[in-house]
């Protein structure tokens, strides 16, 4: 789905930005809900209809979209069999619109753009999930995003290319003296996926709340991850979601559950069900199934049904998220079920919010990532 949690949370920390040089970090209690509603659009382009995609350069940044993430995940297994989970995601949000005529800067800390990243890191055998957050103005080399070749990066957190766009290499690194770090080389695998209408992801009926989105959905992955003293070689599967855009969630659209699938049959699935206040589903909740030589099938809400088997609690913040769906998909004969391989894969960051490894059975196997929001929203919000 539109992957952009983190990225509402930009809209908050832009305020705090916008009036302090050296802002402080917020406190893990803010609403992605109320972060959505009732920003002021003027100035910014708008996802109304289908555009033409260019690669490498849609890889890089479009400034003039209020925001745009840049999101990484997969699973991975060392030689020894250990088994482990990454997210490593990016965010850009504008300060303000662009301007016709760049205005002369009095500060050095003076931009438009901030940047927000979180890197996690799964250890199912450990059981054990780390979750990290890095934000930063897009000023003084602090962060920042680039085209050809491709960069964007927050701190010495940073997705690169030395040649174009692809392959990637990830790099992230928490911690001391126990240090979480992250070193991947992503090589394209299939070509990118056009999500939704020819690229155009619609998230209501309300003209604009819309994103240009594509996927990378299995990118053959390499390299090391480090966990205190121990480091592990790990080989596996990347999926990267790309979204430029500037919306926000519809009235009464609390949150999401989005789903990215990489099935031992060579298909992938992406899905996502926006969540009314209610609790029922948005009639925009929509996905794909990707064949295994890059055919597309189109999902519609009545073409899938998501059952929630199982649920579990989070000891930080309350919130009771699924921790078990059933999911079928008739037309392509799919009857799965999906298990988080960790049931507590809530980040602790500036908001709460669930993402994490699954793995998939059924009539089919395979394995997959989970994003959930809107869950440790406050009751006022549940109330509107």
């Amino acid at each position: 789905m539109a992957r952009f949690s983190s990225a509402m949370v930009l809209l908050i920390l832009s305020t705090l930005l916008a009036c302090h040089d050296r802002p402080t970090q917020p406190a893990a209690s803010l609403s992605v809900a109320e972060a959505l509603r009732g920003t002021d659009d003027t100035g910014y382009a708008k996802a109304l209809e289908p555009r033409t995609f260019q690669f490498p350069q849609d890889h890089g940044p479009h400034p003039e979209f209020r925001t745009e993430w840049w999101y990484y995940t997969g699973n991975l297994e060392s030689r020894e069999g250990r088994r482990f989970g990454f997210q490593l995601t990016f965010f850009r949000s504008a300060l303000a619109p662009p301007a016709p005529e760049e205005p002369a800067r009095t500060s050095a800390w003076a931009t438009r753009q901030v940047y927000l990243s979180h890197f996690t890191v799964t250890d199912v055998d450990g059981k054990r999930f780390r979750s990290f957050e890095r934000w930063g103005r897009g000023a003084l080399g602090l962060a920042g995003a680039e085209g050809d070749p491709f960069r964007v990066w927050v701190g010495d957190w940073s997705a690169t290319a030395k040649n174009g766009a692809l392959p990637v290499h990830l790099h992230a690194a928490q911690g001391t003296p126990e240090v979480t770090a992250l070193d991947l080389v992503l090589q394209q695998g299939k070509p990118p996926i056009l999500q939704g209408d020819q690229g155009l992801s619609r998230k209501s009926t309300e003209p604009g709340n819309a994103s240009y989105y594509y996927s990378l959905p299995r990118m053959p992955a390499s390299g090391t991850i480090r966990l205190g003293g121990e480091s592990f070689t790990v080989t596996g599967d990347a999926w990267m979601d790309r979204e430029w855009s500037t919306s926000s969630l519809g009235k009464d659209q609390i949150g999401w559950d989005w789903f990215a699938l990489q099935l031992s049959d060579r298909r992938e699935i992406m899905l996502y069900q926006l969540r009314k206040t209610d609790g029922s589903a948005d009639p925009s909740s929509s996905g794909t199934v990707v064949g295994p030589t890059g055919e597309l099938r189109r999902l519609s809400r009545d073409d899938f049904s998501l059952t929630v088997l199982d649920r579990w609690q989070s000891p930080r913040s309350g919130a009771a998220y699924p921790a078990r769906w059933r999911l079928r998909i008739p037309a392509e004969g799919l009857d799965l079920e999906i298990t988080p391989l960790l049931a507590d894969q809530e980040l602790d960051v500036s908001f709460r919010y669930w993402e994490g490894a699954v793995a998939v059975s059924g009539n089919a196997q395979g394995r997959g990532y989970v994003e959930m929001t809107g869950y440790t929203e406050p009751a006022s919000v549940h109330r509107q």
